[in-house]
C-alpha cells in the first residue's frame, strides 16, 4: 500500500508519469484534485466528478474540525462515507487556514493558539491534534501540520522551519493508523538554501510522500518554477510530489514540466461562482456583454456537458441573472478541462511527446486574459 510506481520521465525535462496505489484506489499521476473544503466540492455531486474523470478530492481539516466536527464524521463512517466519495481523498492539515485566516492566532514552538473564523472560538492545534482530526476523519492522503509563513522574509522563514521540521517529526510519531499515508510538507519560501535544507531533512524523515508548500502566496511565477526545481532535485525520485493550491492550467504545465505529480486548487470552482471560464486560450469572463447573442459553446471543441448542450449566450443569461445553474454549468467545464490536461499530459509522458506538446499548450495560453479571479 501507498507505493509509487514511477512508469516514465521525459529526457528532456522532469516530466514523470506514474501510479500511486491507496486502499480507496489507484492514482494515476499526474494529477488534479478538485478542492473539496467542506466535504464537497462546490457546485458538484460525488457523480458528476465521476463523471468529470477525477480520481482524488481534497478536503479541509481546519474546517472540518471547526464544522461539523470530526468526532461526528468519524462516527458516522469517516469522511468518504459522510460526503459519499469512494475514490482516494485528501486532507491538509489545517496549517494554511490557520495561519492565513485567523488574525489573533499565536506561535510557539509547541503549536498554535486562533481563533474560529465561525464564530470566534479559541482553539489549539499542534502536531498531535491535527493527525488526530485528520485519523478521525480517515483521508487516504493526510498531510503534516507545517508553518506556511510569507514567501519574501528569509528571517522569518528560517525560524519557521525550524517549527515545520520539528512538528514533521512530531506527526509521524503521532500517526496510528497504517491505511493512511502521511505526507511531509517542504517550507523555505523563496529562498534556494531554505528550500534545499528543507527537502534534505524532510526526505532523511521517510515519508511516502512530499508535498510543496508556500508558493502561489505572492511570489513571482519566475520565483515558484524555481523553488520547484531546486526541491525535485532533491526529493526521492520513487514518492510521489505534490504542490499544493496550484490549479491554473498553465501552472499544471509548467509544475508537470518540474516533476510535479499531485496538484489540488479551488481556482477552476471559485472562477465558475465568479462567472468565469478557464479555456485552453485563458480565461472568459462570461459576464462580457458580446457573449450576449454568442451561438457558440463557452469553448469550442469540448466535450463538457456544459459545451455539448448551451451556448454561451445562455451561460451569460444564467450568470448575470444569479442562476445557480451558471455555476453549475461553469464548475463542471472548468473541472473537466482540468481533469482532461491532466490526461493528455500524462499520455504526452508515456508516448515521448510531452515537451513538443507543453511548448504548443504554453504558446496559446494568455495568462493575462484574466488575471485573477478578483478581476471579475
Amino acid at each position: 500500500m501507498f507505493e509509487f510506481d514511477l512508469l516514465a520521465q521525459t529526457s528532456s525535462t522532469r516530466a514523470r508519469a506514474g501510479v500511486f496505489h491507496t486502499l480507496h484506489g489507484d492514482l494515476l499521476t499526474p494529477v488534479f484534485a478538485p478542492v473539496g473544503t467542506a466535504a464537497t466540492v462546490k457546485a458538484l455531486t460525488p457523480a458528476q466528478l465521476r463523471e468529470l474523470g477525477a480520481t482524488l478530492v481534497l478536503s479541509n481539516t481546519y474546517h472540518l474540525y471547526l464544522r461539523p466536527g470530526d468526532e461526528l464524521i468519524r462516527d458516522l463512517g469517516g469522511l468518504h462515507s459522510f460526503m459519499g466519495w469512494d475514490g482516494p481523498i485528501l486532507t491538509d492539515s489545517g496549517g494554511f487556514q490557520v495561519f492565513s485566516l485567523s488574525d489573533t492566532r499565536k506561535i510557539d514552538d509547541d503549536g498554535v493558539t486562533f481563533k474560529s473564523h465561525i464564530d470566534g472560538s479559541t482553539h489549539r492545534f499542534t502536531p498531535e491534534k491535527s493527525i488526530a482530526i485528520q485519523e478521525n476523519l480517515g483521508a487516504d492522503i493526510l498531510m503534516a501540520f507545517d508553518e506556511c509563513p510569507p514567501p519574501l522574509d528569509h528571517d522569518y522563514n528560517r525560524e519557521a522551519l525550524d517549527r515545520t521540521h520539528a512538528w514533521a517529526a512530531r506527526c509521524l510519531a503521532a500517526k496510528t493508523r497504517s491505511d493512511q499515508a502521511l505526507f511531509g510538507i517542504v517550507q523555505g519560501g523563496v529562498f534556494p538554501d531554505l528550500r534545499e535544507a528543507s527537502a534534505r531533512y524532510l526526505t532523511g524523515l521517510g515519508f511516502p510522500g512530499y508535498a510543496i508548500g508556500g508558493l502561489a502566496v505572492g511570489e513571482t511565477k519566475d520565483q515558484m518554477h524555481a523553488m520547484l526545481e531546486v526541491v525535485n532535485d532533491i526529493l526521492p525520485a520513487d514518492k510521489p510530489r505534490y504542490l499544493m493550491g496550484v490549479g491554473s492550467p498553465e501552472d499544471l504545465v509548467h509544475g508537470v514540466r518540474r516533476g510535479v505529480d499531485i496538484f489540488d486548487c479551488v481556482l477552476p470552482t471559485r472562477l465558475a461562482r465568479n462567472g468565469a471560464a478557464l479555456t485552453r486560450t485563458g480565461r472568459m469572463n462570461m459576464k462580457n456583454a458580446p457573449y450576449a447573442r454568442d451561438p457558440r459553446p463557452v469553448e469550442e471543441g469540448c466535450m463538457c456537458y456544459c459545451c455539448a448542450n448551451f451556448t454561451r449566450a445562455y451561460v451569460r443569461h444564467l450568470v448575470v441573472s444569479d442562476e445557480i445553474l451558471g455555476a453549475v454549468l461553469l464548475t463542471q467545464h472548468n473541472v473537466h478541462l482540468l481533469l482532461t490536461l491532466m490526461r493528455e499530459m500524462r499520455a504526452a509522458i508515456l508516448d515521448g511527446t510531452f515537451e513538443g506538446y507543453a511548448e504548443n499548450f504554453l504558446l496559446n495560453y494568455n495568462s493575462r486574459q484574466l488575471s485573477t479571479a478578483s478581476n471579475l
